[in-house]
C-alpha cells in the first residue's frame, strides 16, 4: 500500500525590511602645513624613499651571542731578560745574561652568594755569567684556592675556607757549593688548610682573609734534609704539623696611570709551640705598563720563618753544636720584559 504525505510551512519573515533612517555625514578637516622655522642640530630632513644605494656590504661576520659568564679567567705569561756584554772594557766586568719566566693562571667565580677564587703561580729564573756555571735566581710553585659564602648580596663578609700550597721546582744550593742541596722539590713544601671569614668589597680587587683555625703542614720529602731536622721537622720525620692563626691579604690597584700595585701578605702564628711568634711572607710589586706586551716590574719579597735556621754549626763527629738562628730573608727584583695574555 503506497501512502503520500505532504508538508506545508508558513513563512513568517516579512518580505520587506524598513531601512535605517539615520543619516551619516563625514567631515574631513585638514590642518594647514607650515614650514619648520628652527631645525635642531643633527636633524636631517629627507624625503622617505626605498633605495639600496646607501646599503653597504657586510664585511665582518656578526658577533655570536655569548651567554653571561660568572667566571673571571686570566692567563698571563711573562719573561724578563737582562744582558750585559763587554768588549775591551777598561773598567772591567764579566759578560752575563739573566732570564726570569713566570706563568699566572686565575680562575675566579662570583655569583650572588658564592665567591670562589683560584690562582696558580709558577716562576723560575736563571743566571749565566762568564767564568762560572749556570745558577738559579728564582723558583716558585704556589697554588691557592678560597671558597666563600655570604648570607645576603649586600654584605661584603663571607664565610670562607682556604687552601694554600707552596714549594719549588728544582734543587737549591748555597753557591758556589753545588754538591749539597739545601732545598729540593717538596723539601720544603707547605700546605695551609683552614676556615674563617673573608672581607671582599664589591668592585675592588681587595681580599682580606682571617682564620682563627688553620692547620699548617711542613713537608720535607728528602731523607738527608729530614735527618738534619731541616725546616722545623723532627729528625727523621718528613711531616711537621701545626695549628694556628692565619691572616692573608691581597690587593691590586692602579695608583698612577699605567702604574699598578700588587700586594700580598701572609701572617701565621702557631698556637701550641710558639704563639705570638709570627711567620711573615710579604710580596709587593709595581708594574709599569709600556704597552700591551711590554712591561717593567720592580718589587720586593720578604720572608721570616722561625723554623728556618741559618749558620748551623756541625762538629766533626756529626753532632750539631749550634742549631743556628732564624733570619729575615729578603729579595729585590727589577726587570723589563715581554708579557702575553691568553
Amino acid at each position: 500500500m503506497l501512502g503520500v504525505f505532504s508538508v506545508e510551512a508558513q513563512n513568517t519573515v516579512q518580505d520587506t525590511i524598513p531601512s535605517d533612517t539615520t543619516e551619516i555625514e563625514t567631515h574631513v578637516i585638514r590642518w594647514e602645513q607650515k614650514k619648520i622655522k628652527n631645525i635642531l642640530r643633527g636633524v636631517k630632513l629627507r624625503s622617505p624613499k626605498y633605495s639600496f644605494n646607501a646599503t653597504k656590504p657586510l664585511l665582518k661576520k656578526p658577533k655570536k651571542f655569548v651567554p653571561t659568564s660568572f667566571w673571571d679567567i686570566k692567563n698571563d705569561f711573562g719573561i724578563n731578560l737582562n744582558e750585559v756584554a763587554f768588549v775591551n772594557w777598561n773598567a772591567g766586568g764579566d759578560n752575563s745574561i739573566s732570564a726570569l719566566g713566570n706563568l699566572n693562571f686565575v680562575r675566579n667565580y662570583k655569583f650572588r652568594y658564592i665567591n670562589w677564587d683560584n690562582e696558580l703561580r709558577l716562576r723560575y729564573g736563571i743566571n749565566a755569567q762568564e767564568g762560572r756555571k749556570l745558577r738559579k735566581t728564582d723558583d716558585l710553585v704556589k697554588l691557592s684556592s678560597t671558597f666563600g659564602f655570604r648570607r645576603d648580596t649586600l654584605s661584603s663578609w663571607y664565610y670562607s675556607v682556604k687552601m694554600n700550597f707552596n714549594t719549588q721546582f728544582s734543587n737549591g744550593f748555597k753557591y758556589p757549593d753545588r754538591t749539597t742541596p739545601i732545598s729540593r722539590f717538596m723539601a720544603p713544601g707547605y700546605l695551609f688548610l683552614g676556615a674563617g671569614t673573608s672581607y671582599i668589597p664589591e668592585g675592588k680587587k681587595f681580599n682580606l682573609y682571617i682564620s682563627p683555625f688553620t692547620q699548617k703542614a711542613t713537608f720535607v720529602l728528602d731523607e738527608r734534609l729530614s735527618q738534619q731536622g731541616a725546616f722545623g721537622v723532627d729528625k727523621g720525620d718528613s711531616v711537621f704539623m701545626e695549628v694556628g692563626f692565619l691572616i692573608t691579604n691581597t690587593w691590586e690597584k692602579e695608583i698612577f696611570k699605567n702604574v699598578s700595585l700588587n700586594h700580598r701578605v701572609n701572617l701565621y702564628t702557631d698556637y701550641l709551640r710558639s704563639f705570638g711568634n709570627v711567620d711573615v711572607d710579604w710580596e709587593m710589586a709595581f708594574t709599569l705598563t709600556v704597552n700591551e706586551n711590554v712591561k717593567a716590574n720592580i718589587g720586593t719579597h720578604l720572608i721570616y720563618d722561625d723554623d728556618i735556621k741559618f749558620d748551623e754549626v756541625v762538629a766533626d763527629d756529626g753532632t750539631v753544636t749550634d742549631p743556628g738562628e732564624p733570619r729575615i730573608q729578603f729579595r729585590q727584583f727589577l726587570g723589563v720584559g715581554f708579557n702575553y695574555s691568553f
